[in-house]
């Protein structure tokens, strides 16, 4: 893992505050910066695949150090279920207009379907490292989750991200 940096916290929470300023769960934040890293919109954080897709420990520890230093906060709430997941907030003002890409790409990913939007960065990521059928190796790694047409609503969120105007285009799958 290399050195956190200042940088990694700043990119966090231009994150949140391009997400006017809430992004909900670990796996949505994780998600939304491998594709803006993908999309060459991204601050460098390096991702690996994990159980949820693809992961960036840098990231993970970004946002243990960035309530230290800058306007970011991150609160565990209860689910239904049980369980806790993350709310992320920040009050820093998003350093960019409506129409830019970076926050195009962050909006649609803070209102998809948090399953479909795992399964579409995890098959963007198969794509990225050479798989030959990431689709299918989606599905083969995640049938838990590709069940109830959530695989067909990834490919359609997928085509959403491949329509923004990007300084890289994500890959073709």
């Amino acid at each position: 893992m290399k050195m956190q940096t200042g940088g990694d916290m700043e990119e966090l929470v231009r994150i949140v505050s391009a997400a006017d300023g809430e992004i909900v769960g670990r796996t949505r934040l994780q998600k939304t910066a491998f594709l803006l890293e993908l999309a060459g919109l991204g601050s460098g954080y390096e991702f690996k695949y994990k159980h949820y897709g693809p992961f960036s420990e840098e990231l993970a520890s970004a946002v243990d150090l960035a309530p230290l230093l800058f306007d970011f906060r991150e609160d565990q709430k209860r689910s239904g279920w049980g369980g806790t997941y993350s709310v992320f907030t920040s009050g820093a003002p998003y350093k960019g207009d409506e129409g830019d890409p970076y926050r195009q790409l962050v909006s649609l990913a803070k209102r998809a379907n948090p399953i479909a939007l795992e399964l579409a960065a995890t098959a963007a990521y198969l794509a990225s490292i050479g798989d030959a059928d990431p689709w299918g190796e989606t599905e083969r790694r995640k049938p838990e989750k590709v069940i109830g047409g959530k695989l067909d609503q990834a490919k359609a969120l997928y085509i959403r991200f491949k329509q923004l105007q990007l300084p890289q285009a994500l890959p073709d799958i």
